[in-house]
Order: structure tokens, then C-alpha cells, then sequence
């Protein structure tokens, strides 16, 4: 594509003289730079792009889109913002990929990834090609790749769409993070259905107050649209029991299909039942009631599930087939996750880490647990300070035995995190221990039959970040490890 076709597609009030050379990718790394590329210059958190762009030319860029003019001896496009007309270029050179694809898009403070995993279950059980992208990887058809963020850059994003187009991908599935939304990561991205699973405190290092961090989930609702396609129509699948609903129902003139248990929904559980193995309710629709046994414990997990059909039936997926599809699904990797080493007592890794997903999976053990409950929690580095001192109350508060420890500290002290939790439960019964793989031990080691362990925090991560570091670090091995070493090798 010639470099003035391509941008022809931002508004015409941008400075640019000279040739123009035909593109053959477009880059934001110098170093990924070659013949032909257009690079584009973004002013980051960390380095700006300007300062690379003399290199990406020596690499082969042919041409840099910047935010402000650049002496170089290739054609540089001046505009206001490039994260947003990078949106824009990466849309229009990959051929707009996501047109092409049915596109489901999951926000929410927790329940993505779970709620992404089934909902792409659903489609590939009915035959279709999928691709998924979220916290743990993205996924094209059979094809598994490591992901950096729960939302790629819209770069990278629009590229990934293009691949899937290329491989016959039919339904992509997706989690949209906060910061992705506020920072326009999805800017071109046209979605057909977007899911919102809940709104608890998180994030707020970032977005400052719930307020903004509410409006910025909200983001995804408004940007389905003004317009009704009755050959193609969008939709908004909503969690009835959240206020926030109320918000996003107002944003969005998509079609609302709601979800929930202790209100009105067009999908609902009710009569609910948990037991070890799973959890049983009875799924109420317009299309009547239907027995549902999933083989996934807790309450939160039902409303995974309600959202997963909801987003499922409006695509045109027929009732029963999303339901024998939940219901063969044992779960979702680092999502209450059972560590079974023959040991007489339960051990569950689970990747919760804000204080409503703690107490979510901290009450569904509650119920399930004949003796002790363990829980070791940490809190991460360089992240939402406020959470700390609310994760060990609720810590303390529905374990018999608390142990605090570290997760992810990042840039900060390790030891300096766990005072502020503290904060929250002075005078309280808990133990601490910074070093996370000391702390899976002791549990290990004080455990009895009968007895529950949860780690919280980390799920599917198989690393640990200290003093800018990164180390290889999987709760589950370490459990293993643990049980073999300290139980006889059961």
C-alpha cells in the first residue's frame, strides 16, 4: 500500500511532504524496523519513540508518522496523536481484520478469563474456528502464542485480527482491559457483542476513583454503536446484579440481554447447589428451564457461566449445545485450581487478586471445607495501595489461618507491602512470611486432613517480579513440591 493511500484515511489536517513510498509493515519498535516500514513514534511511559526514530531509518523505514517534525531523510507525517492514528493505520493496512470476524468482547473487574475460556469452548464445540486473546495467551485456532497484556496494543491487536482472518478464524473472543479501553488500544476494533462481568475495586493506582474506573469499562458499551444492522445486530450482554448495568445500559443503544441470580434477568440461575465436584442450578430462560451441572465450584463461577450463554445464544448458538458444552468443561487453568498430589487435605491455586475475588473464592471454600482454611495472599508492587489493608481483612476474616506473603513486589520492598496490610488487621491471627515459596511450605506443612489451602494471586503466572526482575515462579509447582517433599511424596 502506497504511504499516501494509507493515509488517507486520517482527517486531512496533518503536515506531510514528499514521496511516497510504498508500505510494507508498520513498526512502533526501531528495532523490528526494516525496508519498507512506516514507523510510528510513540511518547511512552518509559522512552519516547522519538528518540528511535533516526534508527528506524537506518533499519529500512521509509517514512515516520511523530508528533513533531523530525530532521531525517525520509517522509515524516506530523499529527496531534499517534496512539490514535496508529488505531487508525493498523486498521486500514491489515484490511480491517475485525470486520471479518465475529467479535466478542469481555470487560469487567473479574471473570474474564474464565468467561472468555468458555465462551470460546462454546464456538469450537459447534464447529467453528476461534481465536481467543487474553491475560493467559492468545490463541489462533489450535495455535497457542504468550501475550504481554490482558489487551494488546491496537498494532499488534489488528495484526492478530489479520492473522486470524488468515487462518479461518470465524469467532474471535476477547478480554478489554480498562487500560486498554482509556488508552485506545481497541480504537477500530468493531465488536458485535461485548459482555460485563462485574465492577469491584481494582486498578485504582490507575484510574484514581471507582467513578473513572466505572467510565472506563463503560467505554466498550458506547463504542458498539448508534446504528441498527438487523443483518448484523450488536448487542450488550449485562450482569443484572451489578449497578453498574444501570450505567452501561444507558451508554450503549445496542440490544441488552441481562444475566444474573438475585435479580430479573433473560438468563438466570436459580436453586443453586454447591458440592467439592462442582455446582448445580437451574438455568431459567425464554427458552425455559434447564438443569445445569458444571464441574466448577462457587457462586462466581455460575455467573461465568450465565454470561457465556448469554453471549452464545445471541450469536446464534442453539441453547443446548452452549450448555453441554459448559457443562464438559472442568475449568480454566489458575481458576480454583485443585493441586492433587494424593494428599489428605485440598490445595486450590486461584489467580485472585482484588479483595471481591478473594472473598468470592474464600466463601465458596467456606462452605466446602470440613476443618482449617489456609489462605496464602499477597498483595502486588507498584500497583492499587488502598486493596492491601481491604485483601488481608477479608483474608482474616474467612480463613482460620491467614498467611501473608509476597506477590509480584515489583519495584517497592517486599516488607513495606505487607505493613500496609497489616493496616487493615491489627491485633488479628495471621502469619508472615515474605519469601512466597517459604509460605507455600509452611502451609504445606501445617496442613491436616480435611483441611483447605488456597494460594491467591498469581493462577496461571509462572513468574514472580522483584526489584525489576522477573524469576521463574508457578504456585503449582511449588505446592508440588511441597506436598512431595513435606508429606512423604504422596
Amino acid at each position: 500500500m502506497k504511504l499516501h493511500q494509507l493515509l488517507g484515511c486520517l482527517h486531512p489536517f496533518f503536515e506531510y511532504k514528499g514521496e511516497s513510498p510504498e508500505i510494507t509493515s508498520i513498526e512502533n519498535d526501531n528495532r523490528k524496523a526494516k525496508e519498507g516500514s512506516l514507523f510510528i513514534c510513540i511518547n511512552g511511559y518509559t522512552v519516547d519513540g522519538h528518540d528511535f526514530a533516526e534508527s528506524a531509518v537506518q533499519n529500512g523505514a521509509c517514512a515516520v508518522l511523530a508528533e513533531r517534525q523530525l530532521d531525517l531523510n525520509v517522509p515524516v507525517i506530523v499529527v496531534k496523536d499517534t496512539v490514535r492514528a496508529m488505531a487508525v493505520l493498523a486498521d486500514a493496512f491489515y484490511g480491517q481484520p475485525s470486520r471479518r470476524l465475529h467479535m466478542i468482547g469481555i470487560t469487567g473487574t473479574n471473570g474474564k478469563t474464565t468467561t472468555s475460556h468458555l465462551i470460546e469452548k462454546i464456538f469450537a464445540d459447534a464447529g467453528q474456528k476461534t481465536g481467543l486473546i487474553g491475560t493467559m495467551y492468545t490463541k489462533i485456532g489450535d495455535t497457542t502464542l504468550e501475550t504481554r497484556n490482558t489487551t494488546p496494543e491496537s498494532l499488534t491487536l489488528q495484526k492478530t485480527f489479520k492473522d486470524m482472518v488468515d487462518e479461518g478464524v470465524g469467532t474471535a473472543v476477547m478480554e478489554v482491559s480498562s487500560h486498554a479501553l482509556v488508552n485506545g488500544r481497541v480504537h477500530g476494533t468493531d465488536f458485535n457483542v461485548a459482555v460485563f462481568t462485574n465492577l469491584t475495586q481494582d486498578h485504582l493506582d490507575y484510574h484514581k476513583t471507582m467513578e473513572e474506573y466505572k467510565k472506563a469499562k463503560g467505554l466498550l458499551f458506547s463504542r458498539l454503536g448508534n446504528t441498527f444492522d438487523c443483518s448484523q445486530p450488536k448487542y450488550a450482554v449485562l450482569n443484572a446484579d451489578d449497578p453498574a448495568s444501570k450505567e452501561y445500559l444507558d451508554m450503549t443503544a445496542a440490544h441488552v440481554l441481562t444475566y444474573g441470580i438475585d435479580n430479573e434477568a433473560d438468563f438466570r440461575a436459580a436453586n443453586i447447589e454447591l458440592t467439592a465436584g462442582g455446582t448445580s442450578f437451574d438455568l431459567v430462560s425464554p427458552f425455559g428451564v434447564h438443569k445445569m451441572n458444571i464441574q466448577m465450584a462457587g457462586r462466581f463461577n455460575v455467573y461465568n457461566v450465565l454470561a457465556g450463554i448469554a453471549a452464545a445464544v445471541v450469536s446464534n448458538v442453539p441453547l443446548a449445545g452452549a450448555i453441554r458444552s459448559i457443562e464438559s468443561l472442568k475449568g480454566v487453568r489458575g481458576r480454583f485450581e485443585l493441586v492433587d498430589e494424593g494428599q489428605d487435605f485440598s490445595v486450590i491455586v486461584d489467580y485472585a487478586h482484588t479483595p471481591d475475588s478473594l472473598e468470592n473464592v474464600l466463601e465458596t471454600i467456606g462452605q466446602l471445607a470440613q476443618e482449617k482454611v489456609y489462605v496464602v495472599v499477597g498483595c502486588g508492587g507498584d500497583r492499587d495501595k488502598t486493596k492491601r489493608p481491604l485483601m488481608a481483612k477479608i483474608a482474616c476474616s474467612l480463613a482460620s489461618d491467614p498467611i501473608f506473603t509476597s506477590d509480584n513486589p515489583r519495584s517497592e520492598d517486599p516488607e513495606m507491602i505487607l505493613q500496609d496490610m497489616e493496616t487493615g488487621v491489627k491485633g488479628q491471627n495471621y502469619t508472615k512470611i515474605c519469601d512466597r515459596r517459604e509460605a507455600i511450605f509452611h502451609a504445606v506443612k501445617m496442613a491436616e486432613k480435611g483441611d483447605v489451602i488456597l494460594i491467591a494471586g498469581k493462577g496461571h503466572e509462572t513468574y514472580q517480579q522483584v526489584g525489576g526482575q522477573t524469576f521463574s515462579f508457578d504456585d503449582r509447582e511449588v505446592a508440588i513440591e511441597a506436598i512431595r517433599s513435606l508429606k512423604g511424596g504422596l
